[in-house]
């Protein structure tokens, strides 16, 4: 059974935000394509498409490594998110549907209960956020939001929000906004809260290798 691309890309994806592949780390074709258990032609498919979302680079005579993306975009990266969600939060106060509600409702009694106990809540959040593009209705903006968060993730480390329960009861105002289909109150609420988020953000200082021709692939596989 032909594993698809896609999948491959995702696994991939996943390794280099965790950091199992340094920046600047070589990936060749052959290891991955014996990490994953696949082919070499999914790899290939799914190293063009890290590629294109910035996550991969090819260098001459070295051919695909990991990026190593400069402090400036990284920065660059949160202006776009802070940009962008809000669009997304007008547009799912128009489009959300009701099971769209039913799991943000969720999330935030969720988070709600948690919040005053000291969890780690920031995956309840990335979910959060997730869904809430999803109800945007649009695909692209969907797809955009959520590589930036995968980028954001492998650039920065975010700490706790410093005062949770507040947070979650911000969560619980967009989603008022949202089931009223009041796009401009969901809108202003999303730029007020990714604004606070950012004080979060703490950039990852990249781990740096003698050699960066060396596959860390190999090593850890």
């Amino acid at each position: 059974m032909r594993i698809p691309a896609h999948s491959v890309c995702t696994a991939i994806r996943a390794d280099i935000v965790s950091g199992v592949y340094e920046r600047g780390s070589r990936l060749t074709e052959e290891l991955l394509a014996k990490r994953y258990g696949v082919s070499r032609v999914p790899v290939r498919e799914a190293l063009r498409t890290l590629e294109s979302e910035g996550f991969v680079t090819t260098r001459r005579h070295a051919g695909a490594c990991v990026a190593e993306p400069s402090e400036q975009d990284a920065a660059d990266l949160l202006e776009m998110r802070m940009l962008l969600e809000p669009l997304g939060a007008a547009r799912a106060a128009r489009r959300r549907t009701d099971a769209h509600l039913k799991v943000l409702r969720g999330l935030v009694r969720l988070g709600q209960e948690r919040a005053g106990r000291g969890e780690d809540l920031r995956s309840l959040g990335g979910w959060f956020h997730e869904t809430l593009a999803q109800a945007s209705g649009s695909q692209g903006l969907t797809a955009l939001l959520g590589q930036l968060r995968h980028k954001i993730a492998w650039m920065y480390a975010v700490e706790q929000p410093a005062r949770p329960v507040e947070s979650w009861a911000e969560h619980g105002a967009i989603v008022d906004a949202v089931a009223r289909g009041d796009a401009e109150r969901a809108r202003a609420l999303v730029a007020l809260h990714a604004e606070r988020a950012v004080g979060a953000h703490r950039l990852r200082t990249a781990a740096r290798t003698s050699q960066h021709a060396v596959n860390t692939v190999g090593a850890r596989a």
